[in-house]
């Protein structure tokens, strides 16, 4: 924990942020209020991505419904993505991490949802990416068959044109399809600083989406979290218990903003209004 502190204060301290404690109110959830401090712009990249298609089958077998919009459950999933576009622009923030407290609750499966709804909004720019180094998915609820590895692109041997694809106009994808055992030490390192810089820079982005580990199994989205403005909670109905969204949420609000706590695998369905 104490290894995990130092790089998270290191971290601050390069971006020019205040440390807890410093001065700065309360925000979202019981968190930090911090602006975005966003690099100049060097130019748009979008145009020099290779462009990307999903499967439509490996969609349907990983549900994920809201690239097409004819599905009832995508409208949910959009509701998501406004309260989640309005809160970010009210408090000028840029970078979501969404993670759960253990593995199973869908987070990923969630997160690759709302990238796709928001990439239905023309004027939002949406990037996505799958920073679950260990156990990544997105490329493979996609259908991605040549994702390339983001451990490389964190430690700046490959560029943003290598690692990233566009899907439409507005929405890039940096998946991931190889494992990395040690991922908390990369995530830690001052490349991943610089790597997390460089998007913003080329994108110029809306909102980016990293797509993090579960909390309570390892120590990498703990590591991450100095570089986001908020983070989403994905708790897994009958799966999450209470203790662990609890504490999942002091760990984050330590850190940064907690966004909101979203239940996710739900049974209950209410057939009011017939919805």
């Amino acid at each position: 924990m104490e290894r995990i502190q130092a790089a998270i204060q290191k971290a601050k301290e390069q971006r020019g942020e205040a440390v807890p404690g410093a001065g700065m109110g309360a925000g979202v959830g019981g968190g930090l209020t911090r602006g975005t401090v966003r690099p100049a712009p060097t130019g748009p990249l979008w145009p020099e991505l290779a462009a990307f298609e999903p499967d439509q089958g490996a969609l349907r077998r990983h549900h994920i419904v809201t690239i097409a919009d004819v599905d009832p459950a995508a409208s949910h999933f959009d509701i998501l993505r406004t309260k989640i576009l309005r809160t970010m622009r009210r408090n000028n923030w840029v970078s979501l991490g969404i993670t759960s407290p253990t593995a199973g609750c869908g987070k990923t499966t969630m997160t690759t949802n709302i990238a796709f709804s928001l990439a239905q909004q023309p004027e939002v720019k949406t990037v996505l990416v799958d920073l679950d180094l260990r156990r990544p998915a997105i490329a493979r609820m996609i259908g991605m068959k040549s994702a390339g590895s983001l451990a490389q692109f964190l430690q700046g041997q490959r560029s943003l044109q290598e690692s990233f694809v566009r899907y439409g106009d507005n929405l890039a994808i940096g998946a991931n399809s190889q494992t990395v055992s040690n991922s908390a030490e990369l995530l830690m390192q001052a490349t991943t600083s610089e790597s997390v810089a460089a998007i913003k820079r080329a994108f110029l982005p809306t909102v980016i989406l990293y797509d993090l580990p579960p909390m309570l199994q390892t120590d990498d989205a703990m590591a991450f979290l100095p570089h986001l403005d908020c983070v989403l909670l994905v708790a897994g109905a009958e799966k999450s218990r209470l203790d662990e969204v609890d504490k999942c949420e002091k760990d984050i609000a330590e850190q940064t903003n907690v966004l909101g706590v979203a239940l996710n695998m739900c049974r209950y369905t209410s057939e009011e209004f017939g919805y």
